[in-house]
């Protein structure tokens, strides 16, 4: 059975996307911590980091070099924080959050964002790839 995340790669979900390879696909969290979170996800269907092999695991880090630098650039936050996180969806996925404060990353609560401030975000994102 495909993970929400396999479908989203498959876009049989729509996503707002940002970053795709032959290895990795990035979207934005659709439930952000805060405006520009993004998540990368590796194009194989596995549900913890250790297990994840190359050339997955090397491409997931490069690619999330990228997009954290496009990230800070198109939200001017201070620094972009990162976690695995894998027990929502069994599907490896690397979170990106744009912060400017310890507090921002360690917020459980999420921000609601409309249609056209997905889209905003996701163009801002992609001009600085």
């Amino acid at each position: 059975m495909s993970t929400l995340f396999s479908r989203i790669i498959a876009w049989e979900i729509p996503s707002y996307t940002i970053y795709e390879d032959e290895y990795v696909y990035a979207f934005l969290d659709i439930h952000p911590v805060q405006s520009g979170h993004t998540l990368l996800v590796p194009k194989v269907e596995i549900s913890y980091f250790p297990e994840l092999e190359e050339p997955y695991h090397s491409a997931l880090f490069l690619a999330a070099k990228k997009i954290a630098i496009a990230i800070q650039k198109a939200t001017n936050c201070t620094r972009v924080c990162t976690a695995f996180v894998w027990y929502e969806v069994p599907h490896v996925h690397y979170h990106l959050i744009p912060t400017n404060s310890i507090e921002e990353f360690q917020t459980t609560t999420t921000k609601t964002l409309s249609p056209e401030e997905f889209t905003t975000m996701q163009h801002n994102i992609i001009q600085y790839l």
